[in-house]
């Protein structure tokens, strides 16, 4: 039998202890892009974390026995602007990053979390929608090209109309027009290519 992967082994350790603590979480970044697009190479896992009544440092000591450590990186500081706790998995080596959800969008994407099978357990993974959204908000090169993989494989069964509205709640809220028109640009370029093939 195959050995499971390093991010399986990681998702799974992670599970196990947010079970624990009965957290709400979900896939996103990458990992997430392979399941829902195209498969891209990268070196760590990020998901987003809602920990509840569970303050940070009882969170992270729960993930310390659980086979996690604080990576290099951490300072309060950090965590405290970025909401990110920088972790590494030390079964497998990977980086781990765990966005701290905080109200509103994250709840959002939080409800419409897809349970996925990754290795023969269950996952909860951000919607595709979700994904573009996220994707989107971020914009660099790398993003982009994420977002044409998830249009490519599921422009089919996306639910265009949310990830829509969504998009022109988050430019309200932040007082910006572009997220919208980048969309809508990367949508027709995938319809045109649905069209050629």
């Amino acid at each position: 039998m195959p050995s499971e992967s390093d991010p399986a082994s990681l998702l799974r350790a992670l599970s196990s202890a947010l079970r624990t603590y009965g957290c709400r979480w979900y896939l996103f970044g990458a990992q997430a892009v392979t399941i829902w697009g195209r498969p891209r190479l990268t070196t760590d896992v990020d998901v987003t974390v809602q920990i509840g009544s569970a303050g940070t440092e009882a969170f992270v000591a729960g993930l310390s026995a659980a086979g996690f450590r604080l990576s290099e990186t951490f300072s309060d500081e950090f965590v405290r602007n970025t909401r990110i706790l920088p972790l590494v998995h030390l079964a497998s080596g990977m980086p781990l990053d765990i966005v701290l959800a905080g109200p509103g969008l994250e709840e959002q994407f939080l409800d419409r979390a897809v349970v996925v099978q990754v290795d023969e357990f269950a996952v909860p993974v951000i919607s595709p929608e979700d994904l573009v959204v996220t994707k989107v908000l971020a914009g660099r090169a790398k993003d982009i090209e994420d977002i044409r993989g998830v249009l490519q494989v599921r422009s089919a069964s996306l639910d265009l109309e949310y990830i829509r509205r969504t998009l022109a709640m988050v430019e309200e809220a932040l007082g910006q027009g572009d997220l919208t028109p980048l969309f809508e640009t990367e949508w027709s370029r995938a319809k045109g290519r649905r069209q050629r093939e």
